[in-house]
């Protein structure tokens, strides 16, 4: 390999805000030569319900510096929790903190706006560095947004590494289905494109949670239940967003679930679930080949009937990547211990495919213990 081989822990607290990911991870930043084991960490209920109030201040704030001061009032939570679940990894995997080369640190997103090249990631970086005696890679998205890009998706190129590593014919999409959807499609030639489908699970989590006080609908056995009305689905598809051309990505709020509002808890589950198989499926518009394969990624993949759904309306093949031997729930911590080795190793983290930057670029700031 012509690029040195790093052994790096990555980082992930995604827009669910139910916990910090870690991940071990060995690459060069093109190959992964092993990964595993991993670490979770959860936000207390208190500390859960004071990041979701701070993402929706940051949505009513006047401008960007009152976010920004929003960020800064989160960051010593974020960043004490990200703390332990570093040590708690060390400890897992019998290692000292002098053993690993780098941490790849993003974050809490708190505010996208790819529109005003605005985006909020609350923590401390330097205060991570700080307290574990460790290299840390953080603000991973500014530099592409200031090239032109969306920002997002970051986690494409380590898409295409695992890809890689699990002998695909290609092309092949991979969808994570985290708070937000986004896919990636690998093509041929290994070109990427990439983009944000719509909502993963955050609609359906916050259906689930405001009827039930449950932070999720566990295995879709709701949705499951009910009956897709198809008159809210139709609502939801006219979403200028679904027809927009890609490069695109979303925020956390950029889709309500109003459509939804008088239905049963059941059958708003079923129509909401169907909305983010039916976004997933629309992507197929923007894509140059059509795949084939979907590999899926993130807690969606844990939803049989999500996932049973996404079979029937794709109507060729669907695995979770936990078929592959992937670790489906940590594989964008996984990818930020991977940027975090390509900033190292100053290679590009985003291309016009993916973000829709202008050329491909580097991106990310190192800090050190100082």
């Amino acid at each position: 390999m012509s690029q040195e081989i790093k052994r790096a822990i990555g980082l992930m607290s995604g827009t669910s805000a139910d916990g910090v990911d870690a991940a071990l991870i060995k690459t060069d930043g093109e190959q992964i030569i092993s990964t595993g084991p991993y670490a979770f960490v959860e936000y207390s209920k208190a500390e859960r319900a004071e990041i979701l109030a701070k993402m929706q201040a940051a949505i009513a704030a006047p401008d960007h510096n009152a976010r920004k001061q929003l960020g800064y009032e989160l960051a010593p939570l974020i960043t004490q929790r990200h703390g332990q679940v570093v040590e708690a990894l060390l400890k897992k995997a019998n290692l000292k903190n002098s053993d690993i080369d780098v941490i790849g640190f993003h974050g809490q997103t708190l505010y996208h706006e790819p529109a005003t090249q605005f985006t909020l990631q609350a923590g401390d970086a330097q205060a991570l560095a700080k307290r574990l005696s460790i290299p840390v890679v953080h603000d991973f998205r500014s530099n592409d947004m200031a090239h032109g890009g969306q920002g997002a998706p970051l986690v494409p190129v380590y898409h295409r590494a695992l890809v890689a590593k699990s002998n695909f014919t290609l092309p092949v999409c991979v969808v994570n289905i985290g708070g937000v959807a986004n896919v990636t499609c690998i093509g041929p030639d290994g070109q990427l494109r990439a983009f944000d489908t719509g909502p993963g699970n955050v609609l359906i989590d916050e259906w689930v949670g405001k009827t039930t006080g449950e932070r999720m609908d566990t295995n879709g056995a709701y949705a499951k239940k009910g009956t897709i009305n198809q008159q809210a689905l139709k609502t939801f598809m006219t979403n200028p967003y679904l027809q927009a051309m890609p490069p695109k990505s979303l925020d956390r709020y950029d889709f309500s679930d109003d459509p939804v509002q008088k239905l049963t808890l059941e059958d708003g589950a079923a129509t909401l679930t169907e909305f983010t198989v039916r976004a997933i499926e629309k992507a197929l518009d923007f894509m140059p080949t059509p795949p084939q394969s979907w590999v899926i990624v993130g807690g969606g993949a844990k939803n049989p009937y999500l996932m049973q759904r996404l079979s029937d309306v794709l109507d060729m093949p669907v695995k979770s990547g936990e078929n592959l031997g992937w670790h489906v729930g940590y594989v964008e911590a996984e990818a930020f211990g991977f940027l975090a080795v390509r900033h190292l190793n100053a290679m590009p983290l985003t291309f016009p495919g993916t973000t829709g930057v202008r050329e491909s670029v580097q991106g990310g700031e190192i800090v050190f213990n100082s």
